[in-house]
């Protein structure tokens, strides 16, 4: 475990350094994010009765959404791995005497673990000091605020066991942009980065509810902002952590499938 977790601290501190990236990734956070709240209000100003969220729950999720976006979304890939695989640097890593998934895995949650310690505070900060009901709101209880911070934990392991898959799925591709392409939109609808779950209709919401991608973002911000309590949000925790492990297991049996078949040229 030490080995990875020098991996994961390497990392982490050489994610720290793209500071300049970091402060243009906030500017463009802040604007999308104030962008996006007064599209909805817009709507709410027609009938704020007819949209399953208020719209302080709404603005707590969006502005979240925003602070931790290096943390839940799957368009965060590093383009090294992918090199490492369709240019033959995976014979380097083979000589390595770890375990190729786990170094990744936690490469890629130090990945983005520092981008968004560069990039949150400023965000909450920002969003906290808006006029109501613009600003991010309080949790709705402390229960809800420990809750949404096991649940965001839960949430980026679904995220980063679901990010292998599309690295692995490179082994057996001549180019890895099909697998990316198709399953970052997947993503981006079902996970609630393109409109938050509620809003989609029920019978659609409720099939979507119970894929992986729902355990992603959509779990913790609606337990901040109060959309879902009570039992609920024990059922929820307890549906991410079997995504965690089931994503895991499926990652490491084509793992151990593509390093049978691999072949590097030359080698």
């Amino acid at each position: 475990m030490l080995k990875y977790l020098s991996f994961f601290r390497m990392r982490f501190i050489a994610g720290l350094q793209y500071r300049a990236a970091a402060v243009a990734g906030i500017v463009t956070q802040f604007v999308w994010g104030i962008m996006e709240i007064l599209l909805y209000k817009a709507f709410y100003e027609v009938n704020a009765n007819a949209f399953p969220m208020s719209f302080e729950e709404l603005s707590s999720y969006l502005w979240l959404q925003q602070a931790f976006l290096a943390l839940f979304m799957t368009w965060f890939l590093e383009n090294e791995i992918f090199q490492t695989i369709t240019e033959g640097g995976i014979a380097y890593e083979l000589c390595r005497p770890v375990d190729i998934y786990d170094m990744w895995f936690f490469r890629s949650m130090a990945n983005r673990l520092s981008r968004a310690v560069l990039r949150c505070m400023p965000i909450l900060v920002f969003a906290a000091f808006l006029p109501k009901p613009y600003g991010m709101s309080h949790p709705s209880s402390l229960h809800a605020g420990l809750w949404s911070l096991v649940t965001a934990l839960l949430g980026f392991l679904v995220v980063v066991a679901f990010c292998m898959l599309i690295y692995i799925t490179t082994f057996f591709t001549l180019s890895p942009m099909g697998v990316r392409l198709v399953a970052v939109s997947l993503v981006e609808f079902f996970a609630g980065s393109v409109i938050p779950l509620p809003f989609l209709p029920d019978r659609v919401r409720q099939f979507v509810e119970v894929l992986p991608f729902a355990s992603m973002q959509n779990v913790p911000l609606r337990v901040y902002s109060g959309n879902i309590m009570g039992r609920e949000i024990y059922l929820r925790a307890g549906l991410q952590l079997f995504w965690v492990f089931v994503l895991v297991w499926l990652g490491k049996r084509l793992t151990a499938v593509a390093l049978k078949r691999i072949v590097v040229q030359g080698g």
